[in-house]
């Protein structure tokens, strides 16, 4: 087979051709140089980054014929570095520690170990996957680990250090590898694919990098995959269809239609995204990268690419929602993609967390909504239960429906202390005069945790120019949490020249939320009486041995 991957041919074969390692490359290099050689070295990082070609590279800096001495710049025309390039250098042993786990494998190594190298200066035992080595083995281990021959260096590898006993780690030197960025990985695909003479779209490199994750075996195998699939090149259309990556500008108009808290929109955009297939994890993966985008363009503009994707209407998106949400949004699409797998399937996921970004989107006030009847099927056990139930019913209309409806009334009791209209007194546009202030509807008006705070105070004292409410001592840690916002928040609907002043008190009985509470507990009375008396639910609990558990008022969840 002539044909040889990307990710084998381009292995680099010196110090230089590594990408984005170079904190290691460095203390190497200079190692190398000055003759200060340890006897055990330890790679760790993720799959692809570059552990065993590392590992090759510094057999070849020990075993160069070409120097008298080992050097961080192996010839790679020598017999030494040809075979290492090829896999047959008889000094080079390479064990693959997830086969070779057992006590006997790794007593064959000490042995062998004693005796001098056949053809080079070093015989190099490169071990990968070293965490897999049983217990056993790791003790057998140890005392040649720490003193081995003058002709033996160890080279361990290993995507589990954590697994590594300490005992190792303390006898080796140790380097982390780092996961490439994929700035990094777009540019050597870049050089890889010119010099291979392929044609390339560099938005399509910028995928591949992206969904590589860091690392670059991974990234020249999906190139790979990626010219099979365009037919000799790497087109930017192509690759997303075979990536299954959504375009983020498919996702501008999913928040474009959150920051307008447009409902019908946002779902219009939630099932387009299911008609072209996409999957939602990776849509979710990217909303949260696009929220990520516009909070560094809110409180870091300078630190968003001048080509990043879209960089106008994030921008624009910037100045449309505020940072509260955007932090809001990017943990609610994080924590989706989490439970994504527990939905009951993945659109119903996606749209549900779109759905929890609207209803907690803060500064709006959720809205109550009218039931709506749902017709049951005929024939169903429902159905018929309802028809036999309603063969019992009196003719006139029933007194429990009456009563509830009746408790569903402003209450004359509770009417002095109840909500005035929703609407303020405006003396200019989006401003309140505090003489001519209701403390409820204003409270209300407020979004998130600041609205939950004012609720809790009692408005004490207002005038022209200052404005007195009081808390319950209780509420301290919320005032100490968001009272700046409530401050600020006021300020803002009340004008800045207004003083506003909260007073810790041992409770409050005139609060929004004290009021709120006493008119519910209204309601509920008058509903479990209504029920209670009603004659059709009296002959239901005499006659069928019926037992009421649960009385709820039809307007509980809007209050």
């Amino acid at each position: 087979m002539s044909h040889q991957v990307l990710a084998r041919k381009w292995r680099p074969r010196n110090f230089s051709q590594l990408v984005g390692q170079e904190h290691v490359v460095r203390a190497l290099s200079n190692a190398l140089a000055q003759g200060r050689l340890h006897h055990a070295y330890l790679f760790t990082g993720t799959r692809g980054v570059g552990k065993t070609t590392l590992a090759r590279i510094l057999a070849k800096c020990l075993n160069c014929t070409a120097q008298d001495h080992p050097s961080a710049e192996p010839c790679g025309v020598c017999p030494a570095c040809s075979e290492i390039d090829g896999g047959r250098f008889i000094d080079l042993i390479e064990i693959d520690a997830a086969s070779n786990t057992g006590i006997d494998n790794m007593r064959d190594v000490i042995e062998n170990a004693q005796y001098a190298p056949t053809a080079g200066r070093y015989k190099v035992y490169i071990i990968d996957e070293v965490h897999m080595l049983s217990k056993s083995a790791f003790n057998a281990m140890l005392k040649t680990l720490e003193e081995p021959p003058g002709h033996v260096i160890f080279i361990l590898a290993t995507t589990d250090p954590q697994k590594v006993p300490v005992t190792v780690l303390s006898r080796c030197l140790q380097f982390n590898l780092k996961q490439m960025p994929p700035g990094h990985i777009s540019g050597h695909l870049k050089n890889v694919l010119e010099a291979e003479n392929i044609p390339f779209e560099s938005a399509a490199l910028a995928l591949l990098a992206r969904a590589a994750a860091g690392s670059m075996r991974d990234a020249l195998s999906l190139t790979d995959q990626a010219i099979a699939y365009c037919s000799g090149q790497v087109k930017e259309e192509e690759t997303r269809a075979m990536l299954g990556v959504i375009d983020q500008a498919y996702l501008l108009p999913v928040l474009e239609a959150l920051a307008a808290h447009d409902g019908p929109r946002l779902m219009h955009e939630a099932a387009e995204l299911a008609a072209r297939g996409f999957s939602f994890d990776a849509a979710l993966q990217d909303l949260a990268g696009l929220l990520h985008q516009i909070a560094l363009a809110q409180s870091v503009p300078e630190a968003v690419s001048e080509d990043a994707p879209e960089r106008e209407r994030l921008f624009e998106l910037a100045h449309q929602l505020d940072p509260e949400s955007v932090q809001l949004h990017y943990q609610i699409a994080t924590l989706g993609r989490r439970d994504l797998e527990w939905a009951p399937d993945e659109y119903a996921g996606f749209s549900m967390t779109l759905l929890r970004m609207l209803a907690f989107a803060p500064g709006e006030a959720p809205v109550a909504r009218a039931p709506v009847p749902v017709a049951e099927p005929a024939g169903s056990p429902q159905r018929s239960a309802a028809a036999a139930l309603s063969a019992l019913r009196p003719a006139s209309p029933p007194r429990a429906q009456l009563a509830i409806a009746a408790a569903n009334e402003p209450l004359p009791a509770a009417r002095s202390e109840a909500a005035p209209p929703a609407t303020l007194s405006v003396a200019a546009p989006g401003l309140v005069t505090p003489a001519s202030l209701e403390w409820r509807p204003l409270a209300e008006s407020l979004p998130g945790l600041v609205r939950q705070l004012a609720m809790q105070c009692e408005q004490v004292e207002r005038s022209e120019t200052a404005l007195r409410l009081c808390l319950p001592e209780s509420q301290k840690a919320l005032l100490n949490s968001v009272g700046d916002k409530l401050r600020a928040a006021l300020a803002e609907k009340l004008g800045s020249v207004i003083k506003i002043e909260i007073d810790l008190v041992a409770d409050t009985r005139q609060s929004p939320a004290a009021a709120r509470a006493r008119e519910q507990a209204v309601r509920q009375s008058q509903s479990e009486q209504a029920i209670h008396d009603d004659p059709f639910v009296q002959t239901l609990v005499r006659e069928c041995d019926a037992t009421l558990t649960h009385i709820r008022p039809r307007d509980a969840a809007a209050a």
